[in-house]
């Protein structure tokens, strides 16, 4: 184990405080006071704090930091970052040829006395990686598993002093390192990034949907997300109470059968009473093991799904949950009680009815059903053709074993399933295993299985191993 990994949280502390060009101020609002303290606990904090404060009141901090609708938010924690940087610099702008400035701040809602909520909160650093340079910043949002508010703050404190020291020490080492640096000394059990992002001129390099990636597959969080724009996104502010159309795979690339699946699913979705059309986040989900090849997951293979699903203007979810039921039940938490619509195609719906799948659950298949889909949740289920016989295989002649009739007819009659009726039967014909082929081959038929605005995307950023005729021929 290096030096650096056997460092305790005083030590990154002191670190901190013994360096000279390091100076800055903390605002720490809620929970979140044990960070600046344990700077102070280190000794020699006058080396590193020029102003530590904390705006509990709401209306102190609508003085200092302006109105938002939601004091625990990532608005409010940029307005921190904004303001305190700002104040700092102006105030000390003599000591800008020799010193980095940083202002830490966050806003945290930690247990309450009921232990009634989800302890959450973001936190971030704006700091200068050299002197007299413009900025960069580093945002996080947390989620906090302990199960006592003292052992939150706990967490909060190690995790802020974790990022600062990182912040300041990791810059040129791996990204992979500077993430696992952020939850050292915090288990899995006690604190969760869910959302990491990093803005600024000295990250021009980083793509933040790769940060999402490596959040989800170093186990740090279940799932992230980013937008169209590759913006990465905190799910429970971006889904909040929204109706959530969801289609997994693994779109590699995305097909007329998909583009067909979430087109013919939307239209019967909206007609589900409660769906709200302004209201509707269609979801792209990538699970770990659909990114997954030989073993191994290819930043390059994600980043070009990525930038298709992007240009085609979709949210994307990175998640390891394998198990339909667990998403779904992991989705219900933001929706707050808002209707769900999870398209599937025939065969996915034989793993959802197989019991072995749940043999982990002391409940079995009958649990996992009750977390899953006794939620608000409607399943919108794809037609194919038998692999076999070449006959169309749909919901109308989906067969189960005789001791599962009771569960499907009861998923029936409580309008949880229902076949989707208005398809291409064309698109049953096309499978992505076989685009791609096509694609790294350079076999041209592959542009009548996608949409034309794929196929366009495909061949102007040159994904999948596409290469343009123009780079073949030189």
């Amino acid at each position: 184990m290096s030096e650096e990994k056997r460092l305790t949280t005083e030590e990154k502390a002191l670190n901190i405080n013994l360096t000279p060009d390091i100076y800055g101020s903390f605002a720490e609002i809620g929970a979140g006071q044990e960070v600046a303290a344990n700077f102070f606990k280190a000794g020699g904090s006058s080396g590193t704090i020029a102003l530590t404060h904390s705006a509990y009141d709401m209306k102190v901090s609508d003085t200092i930091y302006g109105k938002t609708k939601r004091y625990v938010c990532e608005e409010r924690l940029i307005k921190m970052l904004e303001t305190e940087y700002k104040t700092l610099t102006k105030n000390l702008h003599e000591r800008q040829e020799d010193t980095r400035f940083f202002a830490f701040c966050n806003t945290v809602e930690s247990l309450n006395y009921h232990k009634t909520n989800q302890g959450h909160g973001w936190v971030g650093i704006k700091y200068q990686v050299r002197p007299n340079t413009k900025p960069s910043s580093i945002i996080l949002h947390v989620k906090m598993h302990d199960r006592s508010n003292r052992s939150q703050q706990d967490a909060l404190g190690i995790l802020g002093v974790n990022l600062v020291y990182s912040a300041f020490h990791y810059l040129n080492k791996d990204m992979e390192t500077f993430v696992l640096s952020l939850v050292h000394r915090l288990p899995r059990e006690r604190m969760e990034i869910d959302m990491l992002r990093f803005d600024g001129p000295d990250f021009e390099h980083i793509d933040n949907r790769l940060i999402a990636l490596k959040l989800v597959k170093k186990g740090l969080t279940e799932a992230t997300m980013f937008d169209q724009t590759g913006a990465v996104l905190q799910p429970a502010t971006a889904l909040y109470k929204k109706n959530i159309l969801l289609i997994r795979g693994r779109f590699r690339p995305v097909t007329k059968v998909h583009i067909d699946m979430l087109s013919s699913s939307r239209k019967q979705f909206l007609n589900e009473k409660g769906v709200d059309e302004n209201q509707l986040q269609e979801v792209f989900e990538l699970t770990l093991k659909d990114l997954t090849a030989d073993g191994q997951i290819s930043d390059t293979d994600f980043i070009d799904r990525a930038e298709l699903l992007g240009a085609l203007g979709y949210t994307v979810v990175i998640s390891n949950y394998l198990k339909y039921y667990k998403m779904v039940d992991y989705l219900a938490d933001f929706t707050r009680g808002k209707k769900m619509g999870v398209i599937l195609g025939i065969y996915n719906l034989h793993v959802i009815f197989d019991p072995r799948y749940y043999e982990n659950l002391n409940g079995g298949l009958l649990e996992a059903f009750g977390r899953g889909f006794g939620r608000n949740v409607k399943l919108y289920v794809y037609p194919a053709k038998d692999v076999e016989t070449g006959e169309l295989y749909q919901l109308e002649n989906f067969k189960v074993e005789e001791n599962l009739k009771g569960l499907l007819q009861y998923m029936f009659d409580n309008n949880k399933l229902e076949g989707i009726k208005e398809y291409n039967p064309e698109s049953l014909n096309i499978y992505s295993d076989d685009v791609l082929a096509k694609i790294k081959s350079n076999v041209s038929s592959w542009e009548d299985d996608v949409p034309e605005h794929v196929a366009k995307a495909i061949k102007f950023m040159e994904l999948f191993g596409h290469k343009r005729a123009d780079l073949k021929n030189a």
